[in-house]
Parts: C-alpha cells; sequence; structure tokens
C-alpha cells in the first residue's frame, strides 16, 4: 500500500518536482509502446534517469520495474545517473588505438579525476569513450560537446579543455 502526502500525492512532498513527469505520463496513458519515448522525455525533463523517475514511469505505465530497468540499461542513450554540462568522448576505434588512444584516454582521465562513464564531482564533465567518431584521419580524435579535436598528444590534453572549464 502507498502512503499518501497530505497533499494527496505519493511523492513524499516532492509533487512539484514531478508535475512535467506527470504530464508526460498522461500524454501516453494508454498508448501501446509508450516506454521510450516516456523515457527520452523524462530525460530531457530531469537530466538522467532516477531510480524514482524509473519507479513513477513503471507505476504509470503498469509496467514491471525490471521491463523498465531493462530497457534503460539496454540502449546507451538512457542515463541512470547526472551527466556533466560538457560531455568529452575519446575515441577508441581502430585508427585511434593505433595513434595512441590509450594514452590520451589516460591523460584526460588524469587531467579530470574520473574514468569512463564517471562524472566530475563539480558536474562540468562526463568522459565516455566510444568505438568511432569518423575522423580516423585525425586520428588520435575526442569530441567535447559538438567540437572534434584530432591528432591529438597527451600533454595538448588540459588546454583543450581549459575554455570549457570556465563556462557557465
Amino acid at each position: 500500500m502507498m502512503k499518501l502526502s497530505k497533499s494527496g500525492c505519493a511523492c513524499g512532498g516532492a509533487g512539484e518536482r514531478y508535475e512535467e513527469l506527470a504530464a508526460i505520463l498522461a500524454r501516453y496513458q494508454e498508448a501501446p509502446g509508450a516506454l521510450i519515448p516516456v523515457l527520452q522525455q523524462a530525460q530531457d525533463a530531469y537530466g538522467y534517469l532516477s531510480r524514482e523517475v524509473l519507479e513513477r514511469i513503471a507505476d504509470g505505465l503498469h509496467l514491471p520495474i525490471s521491463q523498465v530497468y531493462g530497457v534503460v540499461t539496454f540502449y546507451s542513450q538512457f542515463h541512470l545517473n547526472p551527466r556533466g554540462k560538457h560531455i568529452v568522448r575519446v575515441c577508441q576505434g581502430t585508427a585511434c588505438h593505433v595513434r595512441g588512444a590509450k594514452a590520451i584516454l589516460e591523460a584526460m582521465e588524469k587531467e579530470l579525476g574520473v574514468k569512463p562513464g564517471e562524472t566530475t564531482a563539480d558536474l562540468n564533465f562526463t568522459l565516455e569513450t566510444v568505438a568511432c567518431i569518423g575522423a580516423c584521419g585525425l586520428a588520435p580524435v575526442m569530441m567535447i560537446d559538438d567540437d572534434t579535436y584530432g591528432r591529438l598528444t597527451p600533454e595538448g590534453i588540459g588546454g583543450i579543455l581549459q575554455p570549457y572549464r570556465g563556462q557557465s
């Protein structure tokens, strides 16, 4: 049995925080195949999919939480943890690998203080690895948001990050 707060919601006083999610769920209430669009819109609204958001989605769509979690963990577009303002993607494809991508990734890990898949404590950067960026002629390559950087050296990483550190 779910306990209702004084406001009549089961949100533990966080009702206003989840009004947008309630609106998303209302639009898809009886729509078949609604899970992925609901997850996409919820992630857009909250930046990532917290456990509470996933539970609310499962409840709202009358699905087992295991099914919702299975979809979220299957597709790489969904994120279970907060993400940084800037997404750093370091290519690990064949051309980049041959030209020193491992050293670039290690330098980035050291510079940011996080491993791939993690976000810096200040929520400024999330570090990811990708199989290919599509700029093999510039290997080794990385992207920060929509900006591509090629012919990288471990020594140049700090200078590339500097303009992104001060952005608000």
